[in-house]
């Protein structure tokens, strides 16, 4: 959610924002709408501070004097009642509107409507070559019985999946590695819920806007949605508190299984596990002061950790500035990192790094006090550090040998009991 202050005073940059965001909003139409709402609204105050006026008057009268108290109190009281109910409804739709109002992207985003246009900043790693001809994950992940796509659209559908073996092992080995990454670092490791309720999904800006991507419970949890990432119950944990200054910024982890229907993506990388139904995330999350320079190093440290871990393991990735239209709509900044994949012949996204500014503490009311004592809205960030069984379609891919076996990493063979090959079945 946007500070409308900002909008009033400068709607020239919330309608470029729309443009650049490719986000349908009528700005000018929704300052004719605050107008009014603020104009209504007024009223309604002075008509409740005649009504107080009048209550606390008239038992200090008598007679016609009193009688005539009344009959104005009378008046003010059914003009009340029919404004207060026509008010009700413009509230309404005076808050639903806000909740489409894009974030202005900061001078540094490249303008592009679509992930094309994202603007490459760093590569790093040697891509591998092969003397042999190299299979792609998921021909290796049935030749090592670690992977069985087919058993898993049997039992669940499309883009489910079991994983195996040793399989089960590389993935834990993966997530735990980052756990104990962000762990050294001083982050505060969480185990959310992964059921939370729309004020969560609406509050972190995945809705409105979002819901066919989301799994909705039932009508007996109506309000209860399976979460597509940590940082919706981990964003949403500060809820309505203030903070104390001295405590920010605060940094978390966020562990858990996600869960996304991947409405719209139908034919769209559907091939193996790159875009599935049921995946498990560590999520970075910071809150921090409302400080647009405070915010530009949080965000190197987020980016920053995330590279760490890929260095780590030795894939090769690059860094992209993610374009305009490429964007969510509470993003001001945001980095793309792909991890080269062989089987794709390219590099994949297998994190997104967003800076949101105040737009989701706006929403979940997320405050702390500034130094004068007055209230302000925190800086909310996120990354991905991992998400997994994604992330082994280069470990598998770039990792194989001739023989068909897989290395593991040396970062992870602590986590795999000192194992350092996976080999196909006999």
């Amino acid at each position: 959610m946007i500070d409308l202050n900002l909008l009033r005073s400068d709607p020239d940059s919330f309608r470029t924002a729309c443009e650049k965001k490719r986000v349908k909003f009528d700005v000018d139409a929704f300052l004719r709408l605050d107008e009014d709402y603020r104009s209504k609204k007024t009223v309604l105050e002075s008509l409740r501070a005649q009504q107080n006026a009048v209550s606390k008057e008239i038992p200090k009268l008598s007679g016609a004097e009193k009688d005539a108290k009344l009959a104005e109190m009378k008046e003010v009281a059914a003009a009340l009642k029919s404004g207060a109910a026509d008010f009700k409804e413009l509230e309404t739709q005076w808050e639903r509107q806000q909740l489409s109002i894009p974030s202005v992207p900061l001078d540094q985003v490249p303008v592009g409507a679509t992930d094309k246009e994202n603007v490459e900043t760093k590569r790093w790693g040697k891509l591998p070559e092969f003397n042999f001809n190299p299979r792609d994950h998921v021909d290796l992940g049935k030749s090592l019985d670690i992977l069985d796509i087919e058993r898993g659209v049997k039992v669940a559908g499309s883009r489910n999946y079991f994983l195996k073996g040793e399989g089960v092992r590389l993935h834990h080995a993966v997530l735990q590695f980052a756990l104990d990454h962000l762990h050294r670092r001083g982050y505060t490791l969480m185990d959310p819920p992964h059921i939370v309720n729309y004020r969560a999904m609406m509050g972190t800006s995945y809705f409105p806007g979002g819901e066919e991507n989301a799994y909705h419970l039932d009508e007996r949890d109506s309000e209860l949605y399976l979460i597509g990432t940590s940082e919706v119950p981990v964003a949403s944990y500060h809820a309505d508190e203030i903070l104390e200054r001295a405590s920010l910024p605060r940094r978390y982890a966020g562990f858990s299984a996600c869960y996304r229907r991947e409405a719209g993506t139908y034919g769209k990388d559907t091939h193996g596990v790159y875009r599935i139904h049921q995946f498990y995330k560590v999520e970075q999350v910071i809150l921090c002061e409302a400080d647009k320079e405070l915010s530009a190093q949080m965000h190197a440290e987020l980016l920053g950790n995330a590279e760490e871990l890929l260095q780590a393991l030795e894939l090769p990735y690059r860094v992209v500035d993610v374009c305009t239209g490429d964007m969510g709509q509470g993003q001001v900044y945001k980095n793309d990192i792909e991890t080269w994949m062989p089987s794709r012949n390219s590099y994949g996204e297998t994190h997104s790094c967003s800076t949101f500014h105040d737009f989701q503490a706006r929403r979940l009311e997320i405050r702390y006090k500034d130094d004068q004592g007055r209230n302000r809205y925190c800086h909310t960030l996120n990354n991905t550090l991992v998400a997994s069984p994604r992330i082994l379609i280069p470990l598998l891919e770039i990792y194989q040998q001739a023989d068909g076996s897989v290395v593991v990493p040396k970062a992870l063979r602590p986590f795999m009991g000192g194992t350092e090959k996976i080999t196909p079945r006999r």
